[in-house]
Protein backbone atom coordinates (compact mmCIF):
# COMPACT_ATOMS: atom_id res chain seq x y z
CA UNK A 1 0.00 0.00 0.00
CA UNK A 2 1.32 3.62 -0.73
CA UNK A 3 0.19 7.31 -0.24
CA UNK A 4 -1.39 7.38 -4.24
CA UNK A 5 -3.31 4.29 -3.85
CA UNK A 6 -4.34 4.81 0.10
CA UNK A 7 -7.99 5.57 1.22
CA UNK A 8 -8.86 7.85 3.55
CA UNK A 9 -8.99 5.74 6.91
CA UNK A 10 -5.53 4.45 6.13
CA UNK A 11 -3.88 7.71 6.38
CA UNK A 12 -2.91 7.02 10.20
CA UNK A 13 -1.72 3.55 8.94
CA UNK A 14 0.41 4.51 5.92
CA UNK A 15 2.33 7.34 7.83
CA UNK A 16 3.34 5.12 10.64
CA UNK A 17 4.45 2.32 8.30
CA UNK A 18 6.59 5.12 6.58
CA UNK A 19 8.27 6.46 9.80
CA UNK A 20 8.87 2.43 10.73
CA UNK A 21 10.10 2.08 6.78
CA UNK A 22 13.15 5.39 7.53
CA UNK A 23 13.70 4.48 10.63
CA UNK A 24 14.94 1.21 9.50
CA UNK A 25 16.82 2.74 6.51
CA UNK A 26 18.50 5.40 8.94
CA UNK A 27 19.10 2.03 11.02
CA UNK A 28 21.35 0.13 7.99
CA UNK A 29 24.65 1.91 9.12
CA UNK A 30 24.49 3.54 12.15
CA UNK A 31 22.53 1.29 14.77
CA UNK A 32 20.47 4.66 16.19
CA UNK A 33 17.29 2.30 17.16
CA UNK A 34 17.35 -0.86 18.96
CA UNK A 35 15.51 -4.05 17.88
CA UNK A 36 13.06 -3.53 20.67
CA UNK A 37 12.04 -0.19 20.06
CA UNK A 38 11.25 -1.30 16.19
CA UNK A 39 9.74 -3.99 17.26
CA UNK A 40 7.81 -1.61 19.61
CA UNK A 41 6.50 0.41 16.62
CA UNK A 42 5.64 -2.97 14.92
CA UNK A 43 3.41 -3.95 17.43
CA UNK A 44 1.68 -0.33 17.71
CA UNK A 45 1.22 -0.74 13.50
CA UNK A 46 -0.26 -3.92 14.30
CA UNK A 47 -2.70 -2.55 16.64
CA UNK A 48 -3.26 0.58 14.61
CA UNK A 49 -4.23 -1.60 11.88
CA UNK A 50 -6.77 -3.68 13.81
CA UNK A 51 -8.54 -1.08 15.37
CA UNK A 52 -8.97 0.65 12.12
CA UNK A 53 -10.30 -2.36 10.19
CA UNK A 54 -12.28 -3.04 12.51
CA UNK A 55 -14.28 0.33 12.85
CA UNK A 56 -15.06 0.59 9.30
CA UNK A 57 -17.88 2.66 8.24
CA UNK A 58 -20.51 2.14 6.02
CA UNK A 59 -18.82 4.67 3.41
CA UNK A 60 -15.19 3.21 4.31
CA UNK A 61 -16.64 0.27 2.63
CA UNK A 62 -18.04 1.71 -0.51
CA UNK A 63 -14.77 2.89 -1.10
CA UNK A 64 -12.72 -0.36 -0.62
CA UNK A 65 -15.43 -1.82 -3.19
CA UNK A 66 -14.04 0.83 -5.50
CA UNK A 67 -10.46 0.85 -4.95
CA UNK A 68 -8.52 0.75 -7.94
CA UNK A 69 -6.09 -2.34 -6.94
CA UNK A 70 -9.30 -4.26 -5.84
CA UNK A 71 -9.30 -7.42 -7.96
CA UNK A 72 -12.06 -7.65 -10.86
CA UNK A 73 -13.93 -10.49 -13.00
CA UNK A 74 -11.20 -10.76 -15.03
CA UNK A 75 -8.54 -11.95 -12.40
CA UNK A 76 -10.89 -14.13 -10.85
CA UNK A 77 -11.67 -15.84 -14.37
CA UNK A 78 -7.36 -15.81 -14.55
CA UNK A 79 -6.86 -17.37 -11.46
CA UNK A 80 -9.62 -19.84 -10.31
CA UNK A 81 -10.10 -21.56 -13.82
CA UNK A 82 -8.16 -23.81 -15.18
CA UNK A 83 -8.98 -23.03 -18.68
CA UNK A 84 -11.22 -20.33 -20.15
CA UNK A 85 -12.90 -19.22 -24.00
CA UNK A 86 -14.52 -16.41 -24.45
CA UNK A 87 -17.57 -15.95 -26.25
CA UNK A 88 -18.48 -12.62 -27.74
CA UNK A 89 -21.35 -10.99 -29.63
CA UNK A 90 -25.12 -10.52 -28.63
CA UNK A 91 -25.75 -12.09 -32.30
CA UNK A 92 -28.05 -8.87 -32.78
CA UNK A 93 -25.86 -5.44 -32.89
CA UNK A 94 -21.89 -5.93 -31.31
CA UNK A 95 -20.16 -7.38 -28.81
CA UNK A 96 -20.15 -5.67 -25.19
CA UNK A 97 -17.37 -5.36 -23.18
CA UNK A 98 -18.20 -4.20 -19.72
CA UNK A 99 -19.33 -8.19 -19.48
CA UNK A 100 -16.71 -11.15 -20.21
CA UNK A 101 -18.75 -14.37 -20.53
CA UNK A 102 -17.18 -17.61 -21.83
CA UNK A 103 -16.77 -21.51 -21.19
CA UNK A 104 -14.78 -22.37 -18.42
CA UNK A 105 -13.13 -25.57 -16.65
CA UNK A 106 -12.75 -25.15 -12.39
CA UNK A 107 -11.41 -28.80 -12.12
CA UNK A 108 -12.92 -31.51 -13.44
CA UNK A 109 -16.01 -28.76 -13.81
CA UNK A 110 -17.55 -26.91 -16.60
CA UNK A 111 -19.41 -23.80 -16.32
CA UNK A 112 -20.23 -20.57 -18.21
CA UNK A 113 -18.78 -17.55 -16.82
CA UNK A 114 -20.33 -14.03 -17.10
CA UNK A 115 -18.56 -11.06 -15.14
CA UNK A 116 -18.66 -7.42 -15.45
CA UNK A 117 -14.95 -5.98 -16.30
CA UNK A 118 -14.06 -2.31 -15.29
CA UNK A 119 -10.65 -2.67 -16.55
CA UNK A 120 -7.48 -1.55 -14.55
CA UNK A 121 -6.07 1.61 -16.38
CA UNK A 122 -6.92 4.53 -18.36
CA UNK A 123 -7.65 2.10 -21.76
CA UNK A 124 -9.06 -0.63 -20.67
CA UNK A 125 -11.47 1.42 -18.43
CA UNK A 126 -12.23 3.31 -21.57
CA UNK A 127 -12.57 -0.34 -23.34
CA UNK A 128 -14.82 -1.71 -20.51
CA UNK A 129 -16.85 1.28 -20.09
CA UNK A 130 -15.99 1.52 -16.47
CA UNK A 131 -17.98 -1.52 -16.11
CA UNK A 132 -21.82 -0.15 -16.96
CA UNK A 133 -22.66 -2.81 -19.93
CA UNK A 134 -24.55 -1.82 -22.81
CA UNK A 135 -28.09 -3.91 -23.86
CA UNK A 136 -26.16 -5.88 -25.65
CA UNK A 137 -23.87 -7.00 -22.88
CA UNK A 138 -26.86 -8.02 -21.20
CA UNK A 139 -28.26 -10.25 -24.27
CA UNK A 140 -24.93 -11.40 -24.68
CA UNK A 141 -25.00 -12.69 -21.01
CA UNK A 142 -28.58 -14.28 -21.74
CA UNK A 143 -27.16 -15.60 -25.25
CA UNK A 144 -24.55 -17.66 -23.30
CA UNK A 145 -26.69 -18.68 -20.25
CA UNK A 146 -28.71 -20.38 -23.12
CA UNK A 147 -25.87 -22.11 -24.21
CA UNK A 148 -24.99 -23.11 -20.31
CA UNK A 149 -28.73 -24.94 -20.30
CA UNK A 150 -28.50 -26.75 -23.79
CA UNK A 151 -25.76 -28.44 -22.40
CA UNK A 152 -26.21 -29.06 -18.92
CA UNK A 153 -23.81 -26.40 -17.89
CA UNK A 154 -23.94 -24.53 -14.19
CA UNK A 155 -23.64 -21.08 -14.34
CA UNK A 156 -21.37 -18.53 -12.82
CA UNK A 157 -21.82 -15.17 -12.66
CA UNK A 158 -19.66 -12.07 -11.23
CA UNK A 159 -21.40 -9.03 -10.28
CA UNK A 160 -19.31 -5.61 -9.99
CA UNK A 161 -21.00 -2.56 -11.79
CA UNK A 162 -21.63 0.89 -10.79
CA UNK A 163 -25.11 0.58 -12.78
CA UNK A 164 -26.01 0.02 -16.07
CA UNK A 165 -24.85 2.71 -18.69
CA UNK A 166 -27.23 5.94 -18.66
CA UNK A 167 -26.42 7.03 -22.10
CA UNK A 168 -29.37 7.84 -25.12
CA UNK A 169 -27.96 5.26 -27.01
CA UNK A 170 -28.42 2.35 -24.03
CA UNK A 171 -31.84 3.55 -23.88
CA UNK A 172 -32.65 3.69 -27.43
CA UNK A 173 -31.36 0.07 -28.05
CA UNK A 174 -33.45 -0.97 -25.19
CA UNK A 175 -31.65 -1.01 -21.91
CA UNK A 176 -34.69 -1.66 -19.52
CA UNK A 177 -36.00 -4.38 -21.77
CA UNK A 178 -32.21 -6.02 -21.67
CA UNK A 179 -32.37 -6.27 -17.98
CA UNK A 180 -36.26 -7.25 -17.87
CA UNK A 181 -35.73 -10.20 -20.12
CA UNK A 182 -32.75 -11.39 -18.22
CA UNK A 183 -34.54 -11.33 -15.11
CA UNK A 184 -37.71 -13.44 -16.36
CA UNK A 185 -34.92 -15.70 -18.50
CA UNK A 186 -32.78 -16.29 -15.32
CA UNK A 187 -35.86 -17.11 -12.82
CA UNK A 188 -36.68 -20.15 -15.20
CA UNK A 189 -33.49 -20.93 -16.49
CA UNK A 190 -32.78 -24.96 -16.73
CA UNK A 191 -29.60 -24.69 -14.61
CA UNK A 192 -28.03 -24.17 -11.66
CA UNK A 193 -27.02 -20.07 -11.32
CA UNK A 194 -23.86 -19.31 -8.77
CA UNK A 195 -23.73 -15.75 -8.25
CA UNK A 196 -20.98 -13.80 -6.57
CA UNK A 197 -20.53 -9.97 -5.31
CA UNK A 198 -16.91 -9.01 -5.71
CA UNK A 199 -17.44 -5.54 -5.78
CA UNK A 200 -20.06 -2.97 -6.50
CA UNK A 201 -23.26 -4.38 -7.54
CA UNK A 202 -25.23 -1.09 -7.97
CA UNK A 203 -28.53 -1.14 -9.32
CA UNK A 204 -30.60 -3.20 -12.35
CA UNK A 205 -26.97 -2.85 -13.62
CA UNK A 206 -25.86 -5.92 -11.32
CA UNK A 207 -29.18 -7.78 -10.69
CA UNK A 208 -29.46 -8.04 -14.57
CA UNK A 209 -27.02 -11.31 -14.60
CA UNK A 210 -27.69 -11.50 -10.49
CA UNK A 211 -30.86 -13.94 -10.09
CA UNK A 212 -29.45 -17.25 -9.05
CA UNK A 213 -29.73 -20.08 -6.60
CA UNK A 214 -26.99 -19.33 -4.28
CA UNK A 215 -25.97 -16.03 -4.04
CA UNK A 216 -22.58 -15.22 -2.07
CA UNK A 217 -21.01 -11.57 -1.40
CA UNK A 218 -17.39 -10.62 -0.56
CA UNK A 219 -16.99 -9.13 2.91
CA UNK A 220 -16.34 -5.81 1.76
CA UNK A 221 -18.77 -5.60 -1.18
CA UNK A 222 -22.00 -3.95 -1.47
CA UNK A 223 -25.37 -4.45 -3.10
CA UNK A 224 -27.75 -1.59 -3.67
CA UNK A 225 -30.62 -0.48 -5.66
CA UNK A 226 -28.37 2.81 -5.90
CA UNK A 227 -25.49 3.95 -5.26
CA UNK A 228 -24.93 6.10 -2.11
CA UNK A 229 -24.09 9.41 -4.38
CA UNK A 230 -27.43 8.77 -6.13
CA UNK A 231 -29.77 8.43 -2.78
CA UNK A 232 -28.18 11.20 -1.56
CA UNK A 233 -28.41 13.42 -4.09
CA UNK A 234 -32.64 12.57 -4.44
CA UNK A 235 -33.48 12.11 -0.80
CA UNK A 236 -31.59 15.49 0.54
CA UNK A 237 -30.60 16.88 -2.58
CA UNK A 238 -27.16 17.14 -1.05
CA UNK A 239 -24.14 14.71 -2.68
CA UNK A 240 -21.90 15.17 0.20
CA UNK A 241 -24.31 13.34 2.36
CA UNK A 242 -23.03 9.92 0.36
CA UNK A 243 -22.03 8.33 4.03
CA UNK A 244 -25.67 9.24 5.55
CA UNK A 245 -26.81 7.19 2.66
CA UNK A 246 -24.47 4.93 2.94
CA UNK A 247 -25.43 3.60 6.04
CA UNK A 248 -29.30 3.51 5.70
CA UNK A 249 -28.71 2.02 2.50
CA UNK A 250 -28.44 -1.12 4.40
CA UNK A 251 -26.50 -2.44 1.70
CA UNK A 252 -23.61 -4.69 2.86
CA UNK A 253 -22.99 -7.89 3.40
CA UNK A 254 -24.38 -8.59 7.21
CA UNK A 255 -26.82 -6.64 6.66
CA UNK A 256 -28.07 -8.46 3.68
CA UNK A 257 -27.37 -12.21 4.80
CA UNK A 258 -29.78 -10.96 7.75
CA UNK A 259 -32.59 -9.83 4.97
CA UNK A 260 -32.29 -12.96 3.26
CA UNK A 261 -30.62 -11.48 0.19
CA UNK A 262 -27.52 -13.17 0.27
CA UNK A 263 -26.42 -16.83 1.43
CA UNK A 264 -23.25 -16.47 2.33
CA UNK A 265 -20.34 -14.03 3.40
CA UNK A 266 -16.69 -14.42 1.42
CA UNK A 267 -13.47 -13.41 3.74
CA UNK A 268 -11.84 -10.59 2.50
CA UNK A 269 -8.11 -9.67 4.04
CA UNK A 270 -7.65 -7.05 6.64
CA UNK A 271 -8.63 -3.96 5.14
CA UNK A 272 -9.89 -5.52 1.55
CA UNK A 273 -8.85 -8.18 -1.25
CA UNK A 274 -6.50 -5.72 -2.91
CA UNK A 275 -4.29 -6.49 0.05
CA UNK A 276 -4.10 -10.17 -0.92
CA UNK A 277 -5.66 -11.09 -3.94
CA UNK A 278 -4.92 -14.94 -3.78
CA UNK A 279 -7.17 -14.95 -0.48
CA UNK A 280 -9.93 -14.08 -2.57
CA UNK A 281 -9.86 -15.83 -5.09
CA UNK A 282 -9.53 -19.10 -3.29
CA UNK A 283 -12.47 -17.72 -1.20
CA UNK A 284 -14.55 -17.11 -4.49
CA UNK A 285 -13.19 -20.91 -6.27
CA UNK A 286 -14.19 -22.44 -2.65
CA UNK A 287 -17.92 -21.25 -2.85
CA UNK A 288 -18.31 -22.03 -5.98
CA UNK A 289 -16.93 -25.46 -5.70
CA UNK A 290 -18.81 -25.91 -2.65
CA UNK A 291 -21.89 -24.54 -3.68
CA UNK A 292 -22.14 -26.56 -7.04
CA UNK A 293 -21.63 -29.76 -4.97
CA UNK A 294 -24.95 -28.95 -3.47
CA UNK A 295 -26.71 -28.08 -6.44
CA UNK A 296 -25.76 -30.59 -8.86
CA UNK A 297 -28.02 -33.87 -8.19
CA UNK A 298 -30.99 -30.92 -7.75
CA UNK A 299 -33.90 -31.90 -9.76
CA UNK A 300 -34.58 -29.12 -12.40
CA UNK A 301 -37.95 -28.80 -11.05
CA UNK A 302 -37.10 -28.69 -7.80
CA UNK A 303 -34.20 -26.38 -8.59
CA UNK A 304 -36.76 -24.08 -10.04
CA UNK A 305 -38.88 -24.15 -7.67
CA UNK A 306 -36.74 -23.21 -4.84
CA UNK A 307 -35.58 -20.31 -6.77
CA UNK A 308 -38.78 -18.97 -6.85
CA UNK A 309 -39.14 -19.06 -3.93
CA UNK A 310 -35.87 -17.52 -2.72
CA UNK A 311 -36.50 -13.87 -4.56
CA UNK A 312 -40.30 -14.57 -3.35
CA UNK A 313 -39.32 -14.32 0.28
CA UNK A 314 -36.48 -11.71 0.09
CA UNK A 315 -36.38 -8.71 2.44
CA UNK A 316 -38.59 -7.82 5.66
CA UNK A 317 -41.49 -5.60 6.28
CA UNK A 318 -43.21 -3.86 9.01
CA UNK A 319 -46.87 -3.81 8.28
CA UNK A 320 -47.48 -1.26 11.53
Amino acid sequence: MTAATALPHEKQIIELEQTISKLKEQNGDNSLFSHEELLKLERKLETLRKNVYSELKAWDRVLISRHPQRPHSMDYIKNITDEFIELSGDRTFQDDAAIIAGLARIGDQKFVIIGQEKGHDTETRLERNFGMPHPEGYRKALRCMHLAAKFHLPVVTLLDTPGAYPGLTAEERGQGWAIAKNLWEMARLETAIIVVLIGEGCSGGALGIGVGDRIGMLQHSYYSVISPEGCASILWKDPTKNATAASALKMHAEDLKELGIIDEILPEAQGGAHHDPAAAYAAVKSFICTEWDSLRDTPIDLLLENRYQKFRKMGKFDSR
